[in-house]
């Protein structure tokens, strides 16, 4: 398939509507010989691009990216750091060296998030608080039982609650029982994103709208974008569900779209209406549960559509026809706001993997590749970004040896019935469902 530029569509729409308009920065055009190269500048491609200028000072590194910084997936995701990963089905003690595996990752993420954040001074409505997860139908009501076990057992603070603490809290009867994980941290995606971006080592380049449009493998590995030409000794794949479209992992991820919805801002009454908690989010105990945030700024947040799409997002048309869903859900949660309405939807894609693993390592000729996060790409992305600069760099850690240990991946079949197998696999995570989406 020969790429163009018409590849790496984007809109306006995600959490950059609440942000200055991003001037458009450097566009890459001629030919640069440089020893490091990432193609991909959102959490995991600019964790790869921080680590490489701290671990080679003196080198020229190039960060690429196809779009904008936040107009891709990290900045159209809702906003939460995960530290703690809820994993469906009973709670088998056989499986938690394989769930700490995973939850080692998360906090090394948000530790590394954190830090950033701090040392550049990063105003992205950092909220450190954890996360509230709700459960309104038996299907999810049975993962909570499942999800405390697992809880429990590995002594992680939280709190249950029934439904009068939920509403207390959140404002809304909905959920008929859930609970607070302490970790984790809730953010204004496409802030974080751009003050990483924008405070970058000096030694690494930021260009955007270039997106590459060929890899010629080899040594050194040759990339061709729209207006220049890149020879590199080593290549950072950060694209995510997007490294099948230039040759990686190809018919081993695919790009889910989900679809969400923001009100406007809410009244002081409208606000008061909404229990004690000045803002807050809500990760439902079904994996096709809505998720709902109630932002810094007084917002609500609403995101409960997944589908496949081919990847791309959706259109301006078809917003219009989901966002009568995303009303609905929120009326049946808030019926005291019934008469507030959204002011803009947004679409996003996530990268998914069959049997939900990630990718992480080597791809042969000095090219590596990290991507694959299921929902989690906040704080998991940002620690394999930065182990993937270690790991090229001939480190060894703890969290290196967690990233590699990534379950093998489930191949998919070829088109057409790939698109018939991702479309089940994307609706085969709202079995059960009702009420929780």
């Amino acid at each position: 398939m020969r790429l163009s530029k018409a590849d790496f569509a984007t809109d306006r729409h995600g959490w950059a509507e609440f942000l200055p308009e991003r001037r458009v920065g450097n566009i890459l055009q001629g030919t640069h010989r440089v020893p490091w190269v990432v193609i991909g500048a959102g959490f995991t491609g600019l964790a790869c691009a921080r680590r490489l200028g701290e671990l080679y000072p003196d080198a020229d590194i190039i960060l690429l990216d196809a779009r904008l910084v936040g107009q891709g997936a990290s900045g159209r995701n809702s906003g939460f750091a995960v530290a703690v990963s809820q994993f469906p089905g009973a709670y088998s003690p056989k499986q938690i060296p394989e769930q700490q595996r995973i939850n080692m990752i998360n906090q090394a993420g948000v530790n590394l998030l954190r830090s950033q954040i701090e040392a550049n001074s990063i105003d992205c409505q950092w909220d450190e608080s954890g996360f509230h997860y709700g459960a309104a139908d038996r299907y999810a009501i049975e993962e909570c039982r499942n999800f405390l076990e697992f809880l429990d057992s590995r002594e992680v603070p939280h709190t249950r609650l029934d439904q009068q603490a939920l509403r207390q809290r959140l404002g809304t009867d909905h959920y008929k029982t859930g609970l607070h994980v302490s970790a984790g941290a809730l953010v204004q995606p496409a802030s974080l994103v751009r003050g990483l971006a924008d405070n970058l080592p000096e030694n690494v380049a930021l260009y955007e709208q270039s997106p590459v449009l060929k890899v010629q493998q080899g040594v050194p590995v040759t990339l061709n974008l729209v207006n220049g030409t890149i020879v590199a000794d080593n290549v950072m794949i950060a694209t995510n569900y997007e490294a099948g479209k230039i040759g990686f992992i190809n018919r081993y991820l695919i790009g889910s779209t989900l679809t969400g919805s923001f009100t406007r801002k809410l009244t002081e009454d409208e606000l008061a209406s909404l229990g004690s908690l000045k803002q807050w989010g809500l990760l439902s105990l079904h994996g096709g549960g809505a998720t709902v945030r109630l932002t810094a700024d007084g917002r609500i947040c609403l995101r409960n559509t997944a589908e496949y799409n081919g990847g791309k997002l959706i259109s301006d048309a078809g917003m219009i026809e989901r966002q009568f869903i995303h009303r609905k859900s929120f009326d049946l949660r808030f019926p005291q706001l019934a008469d507030v309405p959204f002011e803009y939807s947004w679409s996003g894609v996530e990268g998914i993997s069959r049997n939900g693993t990630n990718f992480f390592g080597s791809q042969g000729n000095n090219i590596y590749l990290a991507g694959g996060y299921n929902g989690s790409g906040v704080s998991r992305g940002t620690a394999f970004g930065t182990a993937l600069a270690e790991y090229a760099s001939g480190g060894q850690s703890k969290l290196i040896s967690n990233c590699l240990a990534c379950k093998s991946a489930t191949w998919m079949p070829p088109r057409p019935l790939l698109d018939i197998g991702a479309a089940y696999t994307v609706r085969s995570r709202f079995k059960g469902v009702g009420l929780d989406r």
